[in-house]
């Protein structure tokens, strides 16, 4: 029972320490505005840091995500990082083709779907009066719905048969649309792309930006057979590859080892002889990214932290002032009986109110700076629960670490020589 007693009145002060400390903040605006400015600076600089962070991490992941998870990628281009890039090798391979791709078809065993896809030199779409200009183009193979998720706004996707006869059909994404057709229903137009005539069947839905690039609102997709008759296939400049997706439960690693031995089957390389393609995937993007936004997180960690230290000065001295000021009621306190730790707690309380509002006034401004962005210039920047949880939790601490000397030395005084004091 003593112990259960003791518990609810350590909960009973704890209460009214921060009743106490909030009517102390409020009667000294100024004090507290300079006190806590420090560790709002600080709060502010590593919240707003990590949520930058986190914020290019999500979207990145994203855009890496719609790339396929489970999707490995043969091309002759290996996406490495450094300066030892052998690019002059690379470019003398061969790229992937569609003869290698039905070949992968039939002997794979470990594929959901695959397709082909082909990069096309930028061009101008023309619509009667209208102009889409540095447009990029996607050949691609009919299977590429199975390894690329899209959604349709209207239309379709091409037929097999179209596929296979090369017909001069399009597919374009939302820009294209907003640019050659303002105020009309695209599908069934003939439209214009480096000279030729194409029929649009399909329009894509707004994605939105990507940071890698890869998004569709500003590309044209054609059948790869079409893309035959305007450009080289198998010349250097264009990039081909094969995009393979893996069968549920199976692991993109397996896949690709499967594939290492299919690809040096089709174009015949001895057991000795180097591979003369890549085979990659989207782990190879992330991983090296990921490193960097860790190196820019701590980089907000040290920053925020120089300023959390000069705020934690702060707070101790602003704490040290309290205690001179409150001696006599510390003194009568304790000659009325209130125990050590009742006087520490009632101080480290303050320190710490001190330092959870300096810090919620940081994660205020760094939420509003987030509507600001998301507002005004249309990029996904948030707070997360963590790092208001992470904010929180750093105030707490500081509180708790700066204000235990002044609390401790509060809860020492002799109360007779406290109740003398002027």
């Amino acid at each position: 029972m003593n112990t259960k007693k003791e518990v609810l009145l350590i909960v009973n002060q704890v209460m009214e320490s921060g009743i106490s400390a909030m009517s102390a903040l409020r009667a000294n605006k100024v004090r507290t505005f300079l006190s806590t400015l420090g560790i709002t600076i600080g709060i502010f600089c590593i919240i707003m840091v990590l949520s930058i962070v986190d914020s290019l991490e999500k979207n990145l992941q994203d855009s890496v995500d719609s790339l396929g998870k489970d999707v490995a990628i043969i091309e002759k281009w290996p996406w490495e990082f450094g300066p030892d890039y052998k690019w002059w090798k690379y470019m003398n391979r061969p790229n992937p083709n569609l003869d290698e791709l039905e070949k992968l078809e039939m002997q794979t065993t470990l594929s959901k779907g695959m397709a082909l896809t082909i990069n096309l030199p930028s061009v101008v779409l023309k619509y009667k009066n209208f102009n889409a200009e540095n447009v990029n183009g996607l050949a691609v193979s009919f299977g590429y719905p199975e390894v690329r998720e899209f959604e349709l706004e209207a239309g379709r996707y091409f037929t097999d048969k179209e596929s296979k006869n090369g017909d001069q059909v399009v597919m374009i994404g939302a820009t294209i649309t907003e640019n050659l057709f303002p105020n009309l229903n695209p599908l069934e137009r003939q439209i214009r792309i480096g000279g030729k005539v194409f029929r649009v069947i399909g329009v894509f839905k707004k994605e939105g930006e990507s940071m890698i690039g890869n998004s569709l609102d500003n590309i044209f997709i054609i059948p790869v057979k079409t893309a035959a008759n305007f450009v080289r296939l198998n010349g250097r400049q264009i990039n081909s590859r094969i995009q393979i997706k893996a069968k549920e439960g199976i692991k993109v690693e397996q896949l690709e080892n499967e594939l290492k031995g299919v690809m040096r089957s089709i174009r015949k390389l001895r057991p000795n002889e180097e591979a003369d393609f890549a085979i990659n995937k989207t782990t190879l993007l992330s991983k090296p990214l990921k490193s960097l936004f860790g190196v820019v997180s701590m980089g907000g960690w040290i920053i925020g932290l120089f300023a959390i230290l000069v705020g934690g000065f702060g707070i101790a001295n602003i704490m040290f002032v309290s205690v001179k000021e409150r001696t006599q009621q510390i003194g009568i306190q304790k000659s009325l009986g209130a125990k050590n730790y009742f006087v520490l707690i009632e101080f480290l309380v303050e320190a710490v109110v001190l330092c959870i509002v300096g810090g919620g006034i940081g994660l205020l401004a760094v939420f509003m700076i987030t509507l600001g962005v998301k507002e005004w210039m249309d990029l996904n920047l948030f707070l997360s629960t963590a790092n208001i949880i992470t904010g929180l939790m750093v105030s707490v601490s500081i509180g708790l670490i700066s204000g235990f000397i002044p609390a401790y030395t509060a809860s020492k005084l002799d109360p007779v020589e406290a109740i003398r004091a002027k």
